[in-house]
C-alpha cells in the first residue's frame, strides 16, 4: 500500500495523518476544516499545556529524540527575548514526513508553532526549510490566519546538515545552513543571540493536537510518523503507528513482508539483518539494541539487495554531504567510504576490515555534528550484523557491487506522496 495513512487501533482517528478509512483523500488542509477540528483554540494557561507535553512524554520527532518539554522549559527560563522556529528541513533522504505536513497540514504546524512561542514567552517566529511547496502552502496558511505572533518563512537549500539545529539558527541569521561548534546551544544563545527553540514540525503539530484534544494527550505522544520505502516490489508511504509496534508489521502493511534486513533512521540508525523483525518501533527499545530511531525513516532491504552495497552508498552520500568543517569528519567518511568501496569490489586487503572496526568506534562524537556519527554507525552495524557477508566480499566480486556508488543517496529517496 503507498500513500499517506493512519494504523492506530481500530475505531481511532488519525491524529495527524487520515485514518486508513480516509487514506487518499484530496486536498490539504484550509483554515476552515482546521478551525472546525479545534485548531488555533484560544490560549489558556500556557503552562498547563508545558505540564500536559512532560506527562505525556512527548519527544522530539527530528532524529534524537529529547524530550520536548525540557527544550521548552530551558527557552522558557532563559533571560531575554526568545524566538521558536519550526524546523522543516529533513536532511535524510528516506524521510517526507515533514513536507508533507508542511504541503497538506500547514495550520496544525503553525498552531503548534504560536503554542510554542506561547509556552516559552517568544515573541518571533520562524518556518525554516527547503521545499518550494512546502513554503507555497505555508505562506497560503499565513496569510489565511494572520497569527499574532511574527512569523517569517527562511528557505535553505537542502542538504543533509540544514536541519541540524545550529546551522538552522546560522541560515536564519543570514548566513550558511552550516552547523557551529557548540556550546552554546541555541536554547542559549540561537537567532539573534536569543535563547532559541528549534523544533520538528511534527513535534510542533503533535503540541497543537494535544492543546486541541487534552484528554488524548498520551495518544498523540505515543505515536510516530514513519516513512517506509525500499527496493523490491514494495511501496513507499508515510505511516502514523503506536510506539511499540513491530517492524515486521510495518513492513508488512506496506509490501516489504520478503525484506531480509532494514536500514533504520534514514542513514543515522543503522543496518540490521537477523532479527529485525521482532525490533519494536520506540526510541529506547532500539537505543538498547544499538539501533537507533533517527527522524523515523525505514528503508527495508529485499532479497536482491547487498547489504555491503547499501552501506557503501550510504557512506558515500554522508560522504559528500559534509560541511567540510571539520577535519576529522572530512578525512573519517572518505578513509571509510574508500575502505568500504574496496571490500565492495573484492579489493580489500587483510588490514581493511580491521579499520573499519576501529574507525566506527573511534570516530562518533568528534564532529560538528551527528553527520559523522552516522557514518561510523553504518560501518559497526554492517561489520555487526553482515559479518558473513562482509568475509564473502572480500574474497570476490559481488556481482551487486559492481561499478562505482552513487553519491545522490537515490537508492534512499522518497517522494513526497
Amino acid at each position: 500500500m503507498t500513500g499517506v495513512f493512519s494504523l492506530l487501533p481500530e475505531g481511532r482517528t488519525g491524529l495527524l495523518v487520515p485514518s486508513l478509512s480516509e487514506a487518499g483523500l484530496p486536498g490539504g488542509e484550509g483554515i476552515d476544516g482546521y478551525l472546525a477540528g479545534g485548531g488555533y483554540a484560544p490560549l489558556v494557561a500556557p503552562d498547563r499545556l508545558l505540564d500536559r507535553i512532560a506527562a505525556a512524554g512527548l519527544r522530539g520527532r527530528g532524529g534524537a529524540g529529547f524530550p520536548a518539554a525540557v527544550k521548552l522549559r530551558a527557552v522558557r527560563d532563559a533571560p531575554g527575548p526568545r524566538v521558536v522556529v519550526a524546523n522543516g528541513e529533513e536532511g535524510e533522504p528516506g524521510s517526507v514526513k515533514d513536507r508533507w505536513l508542511l504541503r497538506h497540514r500547514p495550520h496544525v504546524v503553525l498552531d503548534g508553532l504560536r503554542l510554542a512561542a506561547a509556552v516559552t514567552g517568544a515573541g518571533r517566529g520562524f518556518v525554516y526549510l527547503s521545499d518550494a511547496e512546502a513554503e507555497r502552502a505555508v505562506r497560503r496558511a499565513l496569510a489565511e490566519s494572520s497569527p499574532e505572533l511574527r512569523i517569517d518563512v527562511v528557505r535553505t537549500e537542502h542538504t543533509y546538515v540544514a536541519g541540524e539545529e545550529t546551522a538552522v539558527v546560522r541560515r536564519v541569521d543570514g548566513g550558511p545552513a552550516l552547523p557551529t561548534a557548540k556550546p552554546p546551544r541555541p536554547f542559549e544563545a540561537g537567532v539573534g543571540g536569543a535563547p532559541t527553540l528549534v523544533a520538528n514540525v511534527e513535534t510542533l503539530a503533535r503540541i497543537a493536537v494535544m492543546y486541541s484534544r487534552p484528554d488524548e494527550a498520551d495518544a498523540i505522544a505515543g505515536t510516530h510518523l514513519v516513512t517506509l520505502s525500499g527496493g523490491g516490489e514494495g511501496d513507499a508511504a508515510i505511516v502514523e503507528v503506536p510506539v511499540g509496534a513491530h517492524l515486521k508489521v510495518l513492513a508488512d502493511v506496506c509490501g516489504h513482508g520478503r525484506a531480509e534486513a532494514v536500514l533504520l533512521g534514514g542513514l543515522f540508525g543503522g543496518l540490521y539483518g537477523e532479527g529485525w523483525t521482532d525490533l519494536p518501533l520506540d526510541h529506547d527499545s532500539l537505543n538498547a539494541s544499538g539501533a537507533a530511531l533517527g527522524c523515523g525513516a525505514l528503508h527495508f532491504l529485499h532479497p536482491d539487495d547487498c547489504p555491503v552495497a547499501v552501506a557503501v552508498e550510504a557512506a558515500a552520500y554522508l560522504g559528500a554531504q559534509s560541511a567540510r568543517q571539520c577535519g576529522v569528519c572530512l578525512s573519517g567518511t572518505g578513509a571509510m567510504t574508500k575502505a568500504l568501496s574496496a571490500v565492495a569490489s573484492g579489493e580489500a586487503s587483510h588490514d581493511t576490515v580491521g579499520k573499519l572496526h576501529r574507525w566506527s568506534q573511534q570516530l562518533p562524537g568528534r564532529g560538528a555534528c551527528a553527520l559523522l556519527d552516522a557514518a561510523a554507525r553504518v560501518v559497526a552495524t554492517l561489520l555487526a550484523h553482515f559479518p558473513d557477508e562482509v568475509d564473502a566480499h572480500c574474497r570476490s566480486v559481488c556481482p551487486a557491487c559492481a561499478g562505482p556508488a552513487p553519491e545522490d543517496g537515490r537508492r534512499f529517496t522518497v517522494t513526497v506522496p
